[in-house]
Protein backbone atom coordinates (compact mmCIF):
# COMPACT_ATOMS: atom_id res chain seq x y z
CA UNK A 1 0.00 0.00 0.00
CA UNK A 2 1.45 3.30 -0.78
CA UNK A 3 1.63 6.21 1.64
CA UNK A 4 0.17 9.83 0.16
CA UNK A 5 3.04 11.05 2.15
CA UNK A 6 5.84 9.39 0.41
CA UNK A 7 4.70 10.03 -3.39
CA UNK A 8 7.23 12.07 -5.29
CA UNK A 9 6.32 15.71 -6.66
CA UNK A 10 6.18 13.84 -9.99
CA UNK A 11 3.11 11.90 -9.23
CA UNK A 12 0.62 14.44 -8.57
CA UNK A 13 -0.29 16.68 -11.39
CA UNK A 14 0.82 20.35 -11.75
CA UNK A 15 -0.16 23.43 -13.14
CA UNK A 16 2.83 24.74 -15.89
CA UNK A 17 2.78 28.40 -16.80
CA UNK A 18 4.09 26.86 -20.56
CA UNK A 19 3.43 29.30 -23.30
CA UNK A 20 5.63 31.88 -21.69
CA UNK A 21 5.43 34.59 -24.30
CA UNK A 22 1.63 34.23 -25.24
CA UNK A 23 0.60 33.69 -21.44
CA UNK A 24 2.47 36.85 -20.59
CA UNK A 25 0.84 38.89 -23.67
CA UNK A 26 -2.49 38.12 -23.01
CA UNK A 27 -2.22 38.73 -19.34
CA UNK A 28 -0.60 42.04 -19.59
CA UNK A 29 -3.31 42.70 -22.34
CA UNK A 30 -5.89 42.26 -19.84
CA UNK A 31 -4.82 44.19 -17.08
CA UNK A 32 -4.48 46.50 -19.65
CA UNK A 33 -8.41 46.17 -20.06
CA UNK A 34 -9.10 46.35 -16.93
CA UNK A 35 -7.32 49.70 -15.71
CA UNK A 36 -9.19 51.06 -19.31
CA UNK A 37 -12.21 50.08 -17.80
CA UNK A 38 -11.52 51.63 -14.43
CA UNK A 39 -10.22 54.99 -15.54
CA UNK A 40 -13.02 55.36 -18.43
CA UNK A 41 -10.91 54.71 -21.32
CA UNK A 42 -7.94 57.29 -20.27
CA UNK A 43 -5.68 54.27 -20.65
CA UNK A 44 -6.90 53.32 -24.04
CA UNK A 45 -6.43 56.77 -25.47
CA UNK A 46 -2.64 56.98 -23.58
CA UNK A 47 -1.40 53.57 -25.75
CA UNK A 48 -3.77 53.45 -28.73
CA UNK A 49 -1.76 54.37 -31.78
CA UNK A 50 -3.73 57.68 -33.55
CA UNK A 51 -2.55 58.54 -36.97
CA UNK A 52 -0.69 61.67 -35.78
CA UNK A 53 2.33 59.47 -34.38
CA UNK A 54 5.33 61.91 -33.07
CA UNK A 55 8.61 60.72 -31.75
CA UNK A 56 7.37 60.69 -28.53
CA UNK A 57 4.77 58.56 -29.33
CA UNK A 58 6.74 55.56 -30.77
CA UNK A 59 5.90 53.44 -27.77
CA UNK A 60 2.37 53.26 -29.24
CA UNK A 61 3.53 51.30 -32.40
CA UNK A 62 4.08 48.11 -29.84
CA UNK A 63 1.44 49.55 -27.22
CA UNK A 64 -1.79 49.63 -29.25
CA UNK A 65 -1.60 45.91 -29.34
CA UNK A 66 -2.03 45.43 -25.81
CA UNK A 67 -5.21 47.74 -25.54
CA UNK A 68 -8.76 46.52 -26.57
CA UNK A 69 -11.81 47.96 -26.90
CA UNK A 70 -14.21 45.41 -24.46
CA UNK A 71 -14.52 42.13 -22.91
CA UNK A 72 -15.88 40.75 -26.23
CA UNK A 73 -12.84 41.80 -27.94
CA UNK A 74 -10.75 40.69 -25.95
CA UNK A 75 -11.68 37.02 -25.91
CA UNK A 76 -11.92 36.82 -29.58
CA UNK A 77 -8.25 37.91 -29.65
CA UNK A 78 -7.07 35.18 -26.83
CA UNK A 79 -9.06 32.39 -27.95
CA UNK A 80 -6.71 32.16 -31.11
CA UNK A 81 -3.59 33.78 -29.13
CA UNK A 82 -3.83 30.96 -26.60
CA UNK A 83 -5.12 27.93 -28.89
CA UNK A 84 -1.89 28.98 -32.00
CA UNK A 85 0.86 30.53 -29.53
CA UNK A 86 1.76 27.52 -27.41
CA UNK A 87 2.44 25.53 -30.86
CA UNK A 88 4.31 28.70 -32.08
CA UNK A 89 5.88 28.76 -29.31
CA UNK A 90 7.47 25.22 -29.40
CA UNK A 91 8.38 25.95 -33.33
CA UNK A 92 9.81 29.23 -32.85
CA UNK A 93 10.93 29.50 -28.96
CA UNK A 94 9.19 32.47 -26.90
CA UNK A 95 11.91 35.00 -28.18
CA UNK A 96 11.55 34.72 -31.58
CA UNK A 97 7.83 34.92 -31.31
CA UNK A 98 8.32 37.65 -29.55
CA UNK A 99 10.64 39.18 -31.98
CA UNK A 100 7.88 38.31 -34.93
CA UNK A 101 5.03 39.98 -32.95
CA UNK A 102 7.04 43.23 -32.19
CA UNK A 103 8.33 43.39 -36.04
CA UNK A 104 4.48 42.92 -37.08
CA UNK A 105 3.03 45.49 -34.73
CA UNK A 106 5.89 48.51 -35.34
CA UNK A 107 5.50 47.63 -39.54
CA UNK A 108 1.53 47.30 -38.77
CA UNK A 109 1.58 50.95 -36.92
CA UNK A 110 4.26 52.51 -39.19
CA UNK A 111 2.18 51.68 -42.05
CA UNK A 112 -1.39 52.63 -40.23
CA UNK A 113 -0.30 55.74 -38.71
CA UNK A 114 1.73 56.81 -42.33
CA UNK A 115 -1.74 56.09 -44.67
CA UNK A 116 -4.95 56.17 -42.40
CA UNK A 117 -6.11 58.59 -40.65
CA UNK A 118 -7.89 55.84 -38.02
CA UNK A 119 -6.75 54.98 -34.30
CA UNK A 120 -5.93 51.06 -33.56
CA UNK A 121 -6.37 48.92 -30.78
CA UNK A 122 -6.01 45.45 -30.20
CA UNK A 123 -4.36 41.94 -31.21
CA UNK A 124 -5.99 41.43 -34.18
CA UNK A 125 -2.85 41.83 -36.53
CA UNK A 126 -1.01 39.86 -34.20
CA UNK A 127 -3.86 37.01 -34.08
CA UNK A 128 -3.74 36.87 -38.48
CA UNK A 129 0.07 36.91 -37.50
CA UNK A 130 -0.40 33.38 -35.77
CA UNK A 131 -3.03 32.57 -38.48
CA UNK A 132 -0.84 32.18 -40.87
CA UNK A 133 2.47 31.19 -39.24
CA UNK A 134 0.77 28.27 -38.13
CA UNK A 135 -0.24 26.98 -41.35
CA UNK A 136 3.71 26.90 -41.71
CA UNK A 137 5.15 25.49 -38.78
CA UNK A 138 6.16 22.20 -40.54
CA UNK A 139 7.25 23.62 -43.94
CA UNK A 140 10.31 21.90 -45.43
CA UNK A 141 12.50 23.73 -47.86
CA UNK A 142 11.22 24.28 -51.18
CA UNK A 143 7.89 23.90 -50.59
CA UNK A 144 4.83 25.82 -49.99
CA UNK A 145 2.48 23.99 -47.80
CA UNK A 146 -1.14 23.96 -49.67
CA UNK A 147 -3.21 24.49 -46.03
CA UNK A 148 -1.23 27.99 -46.29
CA UNK A 149 -2.38 28.75 -49.31
CA UNK A 150 -6.06 27.97 -48.08
CA UNK A 151 -5.36 29.82 -44.96
CA UNK A 152 -3.87 33.20 -47.14
CA UNK A 153 -7.49 32.38 -49.69
CA UNK A 154 -9.60 32.62 -46.99
CA UNK A 155 -8.30 35.01 -44.04
CA UNK A 156 -6.70 37.45 -46.00
CA UNK A 157 -9.06 37.04 -48.98
CA UNK A 158 -11.54 37.75 -46.72
CA UNK A 159 -10.17 40.66 -44.95
CA UNK A 160 -9.64 42.24 -48.32
CA UNK A 161 -13.49 41.73 -49.78
CA UNK A 162 -14.40 43.35 -46.24
CA UNK A 163 -11.89 45.58 -46.07
CA UNK A 164 -14.39 48.76 -47.63
CA UNK A 165 -16.90 47.80 -44.55
CA UNK A 166 -17.32 50.83 -42.31
CA UNK A 167 -17.37 48.84 -39.56
CA UNK A 168 -14.44 50.25 -36.86
CA UNK A 169 -12.11 47.50 -37.90
CA UNK A 170 -9.10 47.25 -39.08
CA UNK A 171 -9.30 44.60 -42.07
CA UNK A 172 -6.03 46.31 -43.24
CA UNK A 173 -3.98 45.79 -39.97
CA UNK A 174 -4.93 41.97 -39.76
CA UNK A 175 -4.13 41.74 -43.97
CA UNK A 176 -0.70 43.19 -42.35
CA UNK A 177 -0.85 40.89 -39.82
CA UNK A 178 -1.17 37.75 -41.78
CA UNK A 179 1.63 38.93 -44.31
CA UNK A 180 3.85 39.36 -41.65
CA UNK A 181 3.68 36.16 -40.40
CA UNK A 182 4.17 34.25 -43.89
CA UNK A 183 7.15 36.38 -44.49
CA UNK A 184 8.28 35.71 -41.27
CA UNK A 185 7.40 32.23 -40.96
CA UNK A 186 9.71 31.51 -43.84
CA UNK A 187 12.63 33.73 -42.87
CA UNK A 188 12.55 31.93 -39.61
CA UNK A 189 12.18 28.45 -40.81
CA UNK A 190 15.21 29.38 -43.27
CA UNK A 191 17.03 29.95 -41.09
CA UNK A 192 16.54 26.73 -39.52
CA UNK A 193 14.52 27.70 -36.33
Amino acid sequence: MSNPENETRSDRWRVVYNAKFTLSFCLLSLGMLLVNMITGGIWNNLFSLSPNLSVLGAYRLISYIFCHANVQHLISNFLFLLLLGPILEEKYGAKNLAIMTAVTAVFTGFVNAVFFNDSIIGASGIVFMFIVLSSIVNVKQKEIPLTFIFIVLIYIGGELFNGFDNDNISQFGHVLGGFCGGVLGFLFNKKGN
